[in-house]
């Protein structure tokens, strides 16, 4: 309906533009009664914004008159021409006294009781929106907003968000409204919290978009309102299970790996949480079925809470616990599914109940909701997982039980493969130990200490080793190496290199010559087992490698010979405390092939003391090489008395921590051989030589007490002078040694080796090396650099053992 009948309209308004007057004529031709407008803002009756020229009236406090559109209470569009003349009150406050006249009013229902398409628009949508004039007070808002917002349209029209609802977060909505009038640029606001008349949690993302006019100018501006709670809810967890994928599985170690589970999962969703693996689990072992009725031994592994302390826990970390027959805890590890309870659930209470302690907890801090999920990898069940909420207020949804198996199922992999690894280290640890040395021999050459420590935490067993090998004539082999790799097929390597040398040792060869047979066979190892072996066996992978250090030490000239390959350099101490490291040839890493060895042999004085070691000693992350060994000068600067307190306190200087690579450490202090216990002739190449070196060796033995060894040990010195004069030749000398046991050497110009021949019934010869393998314990050869030298070795008298006669 349209008119332009005229109304009487006069209006009081004060300076903040509050209505103080409302006259009769106003109430006709708005509709609004008295007690509804008096005490309210103007501007809420304002259907459009006041022109720019009376607004600067309005402002400079001077009389002005325009058009202006108001709203009819029921909704109808009034069109007046309005008059402001300035007055002022008893308090002389300034007033304003507004007159108008009615010249058009135009139904909102117009028609056929349509409304117009942009009211229909804007009450049709299907999101909140609300529009709001320059001075952010609500022009308009569809039903759904006020929905939101708790009140009518008629309650808000007129008032800015902060006179709705002076509280947060509707200050900072209205401080952002302001920031869109002002720069006329959209801000996008994301919200979560509770709903009016929701008991949930939700969240809202908000669009405060500028109008404006064809000019440009900002005449208003509207907000529209999306619910994004399933979007953030989705968000959430997304990013729970992004941290999950970050940070469970950081480490090879089965407890600190559920201990990242119980993080994650309470900086997540939940209160409590608690890993608890299968005994059989927790021992390394391979998980075993899980019985639905029997008791079930589980190990709590980890356990978090968002109170300090994990007060709601009644068991300890690392304690065993058991779970009761046909409890849930059973049941869920049984199913190999996750499940949700209450509470008050039947079979949940039975189960709190059946520990006094846990009854409590939960009484005490009011534990409303839990979840179960098992942990399961490969199909294998591993443990179970609880959550539990008490400070969280909504108790778990099917949302988060989906949530709480997809990280389970993501830490159970990583469990699985930590407990592997674990498995596997351990056996690895197990055969690399059962192939090293138990403890040091008894030797009259040197005093041995020496110690073995597999890498820390999260690496692999390596392949370093060490022995100590008694040799002919009271000397030492001394022998540190390390196999490229880690893990059981490097300890496998290592205990083949480890027995090869040994095989190597006990014919004498020299350092030098050994490594070159050691490097031999690294490079059919290679060959033939390498990870590119098959197919390639006359090809070497290049994978299979190792570095050595073999030096050999005789007490009786106390000089050590010693070649490396590839390995760090020993450490020499002197009986005066000097430090110093032994140049060597460097020499190629065994496997290599090709190239040379080259031994040193090094006068050592009696008390000196050698370091030998890997390189796991002297290189960490935090230091390089050359750190390391400057570490280690220090170290061994001030040696202890004992070699196992020296051991002590050179680890203690050189580590900062766990080792990340194996690492050996071995000291060897000398000792010298009495000169009364040996005696050496010379003999010339002559047959009347063989009386008298069994003459010799007689009375030798006589002076030494040892009258009973006097018959073998003359038929030993006969054979092995006879065969130096009839196969060697000059120089020939002969030596008594007298230590745990009596050995005669013979040694000759010639290097070819002997062997042992069977004489035939009427051979005259070849009888002779077998009466020496059969009186004597022990029998051999060795090269030396002028010829060769054969020895027996006998026990003293008394002794248990010994050849024939």
């Amino acid at each position: 309906m349209q008119g332009s009948v005229p109304e009487d309209l006069a209006v009081v308004v004060d300076a903040r533009g509050v209505i103080t007057v409302w006259s009769d004529g106003a109430r006709r031709l708005l509709g609004y009664e008295p007690d509804e407008i008096v005490g309210r803002g103007a501007a809420r009756l304002l259907a459009a914004d006041l022109p720019g020229a009376t607004r600067r009236h309005v402002a400079d406090g001077q009389r002005w008159a325009g058009e202006v559109a108001l709203w009819h209470r029921d909704g109808d569009r009034v069109v007046v021409r309005l008059h402001g003349t300035p007055m002022l009150d008893a308090d002389r406050r300034r007033l304003w006294l507004v007159t108008g006249t009615t010249l058009a009013h135009t139904a909102r229902r117009a028609g056929h009781g349509a409304l117009p398409l942009w009211d229909l628009t804007l009450e049709q949508l299907p999101v909140p929106v609300a529009v709001y004039d320059r001075e952010a007070r609500l022009v308009a808002a569809n039903e759904i907003m006020t929905q939101v917002m708790g009140r009518s349209e008629e309650e808000m029209k007129g008032l800015t968000l902060w006179e709705i609802e002076p509280r947060p977060p509707f200050d900072t909505y209205d401080r952002l409204q302001r920031e869109v009038l002002r720069t006329g640029e959209m801000v996008f606001h994301e919200e979560h919290g509770q709903a009016p008349g929701e008991t949930g949690p939700h969240a809202w993302s908000m669009f405060m978009a500028p109008l404006k006019d064809g000019t440009g100018a900002v005449q208003g501006m509207s907000a529209t309102v999306f619910d994004t709670t399933e979007q953030y809810w989705a968000r959430r967890r997304l990013a729970v299970l992004n941290d999950a994928g970050l940070r469970i599985g950081s480490t090879l170690d089965v407890t600190r790996t559920a201990e990242e589970l119980a993080e994650v999962a309470v900086s997540g969703f939940a209160d409590f949480v608690t890993v608890d693996l299968l005994e059989s689990v927790a021992l390394g072992d391979e998980p075993e079925p899980v019985p639905l009725d029997e008791r079930v031994t589980v190990r709590r592994t980890a356990q978090r809470s968002v109170l300090e302390g994990c007060p709601e826990s009644v068991v300890a970390s690392g304690d065993a616990t058991s779970y009761p027959v046909g409890t849930p805890p059973v049941r869920t590890l049984v199913a190999g599914r996750g499940s949700r309870h209450r509470a008050g659930d039947p079979g949940l209470r039975e189960w709190i109940r059946s520990s006094p302690a846990r009854a409590e907890s939960v009484s005490r801090h009011m534990i409303h909701s839990v979840m179960m999920v098992p942990l399961r990898a490969r199909g294998v069940t591993l443990g179970l997982v609880h959550f539990l909420r008490h400070r969280t207020a909504e108790p778990f949804s099917e949302d988060d039980l989906l949530l709480a198996e997809e990280i389970v199922a993501r830490a159970a992999v990583s469990v699985d493969n930590a407990r592997r690894y674990t498995r596997e280290r351990r056996t690895a640890l197990a055969l690399q130990r059962s192939l090293l040395p138990d403890r040091p021999p008894d030797l009259a050459a040197m005093q041995v200490a020496y110690r073995y420590l597999p890498a820390g935490s999260g690496a692999d067993i390596g392949g370093d080793w060490f022995d100590v090998i008694p040799l002919s004539g009271t000397r030492v082999a001394l022998v540190v190496g390390d196999v490229v790799g880690h893990g059981i097929q490097a300890s496998a390597t290592m205990g083949r290199l480890r027995t090869a040398v040994r095989t190597l040792a006990d014919v004498d060869l020299a350092p030098d010559e050994l490594l070159t047979q050691l490097d031999d066979l690294v490079i059919r190892i290679d060959r033939e087992e390498g990870p590119e072996a098959r197919g390639r066996a006359a090809e070497t992978s290049g994978q299979v490698g190792a570095t050595c250090l073999y030096a050999v030490y005789d007490p009786v000239s106390r000089r050590c010979t010693m070649a490396r390959a590839g390995h760090p350099p020993p450490a020499l101490v002197t009986p005066d405390g000097a430090v110093r490291f032994l140049d060597l040839p460097a020499g190629p890493p065994l496997g290599v092939g090709g190239l040379p060895f080259e031994a040193v042999e090094v006068p050592l004085e009696e008390n000196s003391l050698l370091a030998l070691y890997t390189d796991g000693l002297i290189n960490a992350a935090d230091h390089d090489m050359e750190a390391g060994l400057a570490l280690l000068r220090e170290a061994l600067g001030n040696p202890a008395g004992e070699l196992e307190e020296t051991c002590e306190q050179v680890l203690r200087t050189v580590l900062a921590g766990r080792p990340a690579d194996d690492i050996v450490l071995m000291l060897a202090r000398t000792a010298a051989l009495d000169a009364g216990k040996v005696r050496t002739w010379q003999l010339p190449p002559d047959p009347a030589a063989v009386a008298r070196a069994r003459k010799m060796a007689g009375e030798q033995l006589t002076a030494w007490g040892l009258a009973e060894a006097e018959f073998t040990t003359e038929l030993i010195v006969s054979e092995l002078v006879t065969n130096a004069l009839r196969y060697g030749g000059a120089p020939i000398e002969l030596r008594l040694i007298r230590d745990s046991a009596l050995i005669c050497e013979v040694s000759d110009g010639s290097s070819t080796a002997p062997h042992l021949r069977r004489a035939r019934v009427f051979d005259e010869g070849g009888r002779g090396l077998l009466l020496v393998a059969q009186l004597s314990e022990r029998w051999g050869s060795r090269q030396t650099p002028t010829g060769k030298t054969i020895w027996a070795e006998q026990p003293l008298p008394g002794q248990a053992g010994g050849g024939g006669d």
